[in-house]
C-alpha cells in the first residue's frame, strides 16, 4: 500500500468523531465515566448525571443514526437512546447508584422541565405574529378532530376483538388520549372510582401498560411520518405548523447580531415564563371551569401574548431561539436516555404485549393522527405537523412522550403545540372522561 493511501486512511480515522469529539479521545472519556458508574462512584448531582447521560446518549445516538432502516423509519439515535437505556435498567445492567443519579437529575432537579421551558420559549418567541395567531385559532379544532377519530377507529377495531364500543373508549382511548400519566391516567382513575364505584387500581393496572404501548407506537409512527414528509414535501412544513401562503413573514429574514448575553437572557426569559406558569397554576388561577391548567400551558399562553404584543425586543427573541436550538440539538440524546431510565418501564410494556392490545392501541393512535391531520389541513396547517402535534402528542405519554415523539419526527420546533395537546388537551379529556364514566 502506498504512503498516500496510508495517509488517506489515517486522515479518515482522525476525522471520525463521536458527539463532536475525536473517537480515540471519546473512548477515553467513555471508559472513565463507565468505570466510575461500575464502581458506583457517580455523584448524585448534576455533574455526575450529565457525564453519564452524555456518554450513553452519544454512544446510543451515534449507533442509532447509522443503523439502516432503523435510522429512517424507527427514529434513529434518539429512539435507540430511549429504548437502549430502558433496556439497561430493566435487565439490571445499569448500576443502582447511576440510576439514582439520573432519577435525581430528571425528577428531583427536573431538568426535563428546564428543557421543555427553553423549547417552548424559543419556539414561540421566534414565530411571526400573524402565523402565531393563525396557529392558535386553528389548533383546538385539530385536537378535537384527533379525539373524534381516535374514538371511532379504536371503538370499531375493538368490536373485532369482542369488546363493546364503550369498553374500548373508556379502557383504551381515554387513558391513551388523556395527556400522559400524572395529568391524565391518575386523575382519570380517581374520577373512575368516584363515578362508577369500581377500583381505581383496576383502571390504572390496565391504563399504564396501554399508555406505554401507545407511546411506543406514536414514536415509531412519528419516524415514519418524517420519512413520508421527505418523499412528499407538499404534506409538511419541516417543523412549521402553519402554511404561510400570503402572510407577511419578513420578520424571519431580519439579520440581527446575537450576543452571548442575548442567549443568556433567553435562559432568563425561559425560566421566568416557567415560574410565572407555576404561579398561575398553583396560586392565581389553578383551574378554569373545573379543568386544572398546567404550568406549561400557562407558559405557552404568556409567551404567545408577549410575542403577539411585541413586548420582547427582537434580539432577545432571537437569543431565546438560539438557546432553544442549542438545547434541542445538543441535549436531545441526553434527554432521551434520561426519559428511558426515569420514566420507562419495559416490564410494563412487555406484560401488555398482546395482539389485541397492540392493534387497538395502533388504531387509536392512527385515528388521532388522521383526525388532527385532516382538520389541520382544513384550517391551514401542514397535515404532517398538525397530525404529529395535535394528534400523536395527545396519544403519547405527556411531556416525556412529547420529547420522544418530536425527537423521532425531527420536529422539536413543535414543542409549544405539543404542550398544548398534552396539557390543555389532557384537561379536555378529563371533562370527556367524566361524561363517559357517568354513562357506564
Amino acid at each position: 500500500m502506498s504512503n498516500e493511501a496510508i495517509n488517506s486512511i489515517n486522515q479518515e480515522k482522525k476525522q471520525i468523531k463521536v458527539f463532536g469529539i475525536p473517537i480515540f479521545l471519546f473512548l477515553v472519556v467513555a471508559i472513565i465515566v463507565i468505570s466510575a458508574s461500575y464502581f458506583d462512584v457517580i455523584p448524585k448531582n448534576l455533574a455526575g448525571a450529565f457525564a453519564v447521560l452524555l456518554v450513553l446518549g452519544a454512544i446510543f445516538g451515534e449507533i442509532g443514526e447509522r443503523i439502516p432502516i432503523w435510522n429512517e423509519y424507527v427514529g434513529g439515535g434518539a429512539i435507540l437512546a430511549f429504548l437502549g437505556s430502558a433496556f439497561l435498567v430493566y435487565y439490571g445492567i445499569m448500576p443502582e447508584g447511576t440510576i439514582e443519579s439520573i432519577n435525581a437529575f430528571m425528577k428531583t432537579s427536573s431538568f426535563l422541565d428546564l428543557f421543555i421551558s427553553v423549547l417552548i420559549t424559543g419556539s414561540i418567541l421566534a414565530v411571526n405574529r400573524e402565523i402565531l395567531i393563525k396557529a392558535v385559532r386553528g389548533y383546538f379544532p385539530a385536537i378535537i378532530g384527533g379525539i373524534i377519530l381516535s374514538f371511532v377507529f379504536g371503538g370499531l377495531v375493538g368490536l373485532i376483538f369482542g369488546k363493546s364500543f364503550m369498553e374500548t373508549i373508556y379502557m383504551y382511548a381515554l387513558p391513551i388520549m388523556g395527556g400522559g400519566t400524572g395529568a391524565g391516567a391518575l386523575p382519570m382513575s380517581e374520577m373512575y372510582e368516584s363515578i362508577t364505584g369500581n377500583s381505581r387500581e383496576a383502571f390504572l393496572s390496565f391504563a399504564f401498560p396501554i399508555l406505554t404501548i401507545a407511546n411506543i407506537i406514536c414514536i415509531i409512527l412519528a419516524a415514519i411520518l418524517n420519512k413520508i414528509g421527505q418523499k412528499r414535501p407538499n404534506l409538511t412544513g419541516n417543523g412549521e405548523l402553519v402554511k404561510v401562503g400570503e402572510l407577511d413573514v419578513s420578520v424571519k429574514d431580519k439579520k440581527i447580531d446575537i450576543t452571548l448575553r442575548d442567549i443568556g437572557a433567553g435562559l432568563l426569559l425561559a425560566t421566568t415564563y416557567y415560574v410565572l406558569g407555576r404561579l398561575m397554576s398553583k396560586v392565581i388561577l389553578p383551574s378554569i371551569f373545573g379543568i386544572e391548567i398546567h404550568a406549561f400551558a400557562y407558559m405557552v399562553i404568556f409567551a404567545a401574548i408577549s410575542n403577539g404584543f411585541n413586548i420582547i425586543p427582537e434580539e432577545l427573541k432571537q437569543g431565546a431561539r438560539r438557546l432553544q436550538q442549542f438545547f434541542s440539538g445538543q441535549f436531545l440524546w441526553l434527554m432521551m436516555v434520561g426519559v428511558g431510565v426515569a420514566y420507562t418501564d419495559l416490564g410494563e410494556f412487555v406484560g401488555a404485549l398482546t395482539i389485541s392490545n397492540i392493534i387497538i392501541a395502533t388504531a387509536i393512535v392512527i385515528g388521532a393522527f388522521l383526525g388532527s391531520a385532516i382538520v389541520g389541513n382544513l384550517v391551514g396547517f401542514y397535515p404532517i405537523e398538525s397530525g404529529i402535534s395535535a394528534g400523536l402528542c395527545m396519544a403519547n405519554r405527556g411531556g416525556s412522550g412529547d420529547l420522544a415523539v418530536l425527537g423521532s419526527a425531527k420536529r422539536m420546533e413543535l414543542m409549544p403545540y405539543a404542550q398544548i395537546s398534552s396539557r390543555i388537551g389532557g384537561g379536555i379529556m378529563l371533562v370527556i372522561a367524566s361524561i363517559v364514566f357517568g354513562m357506564l
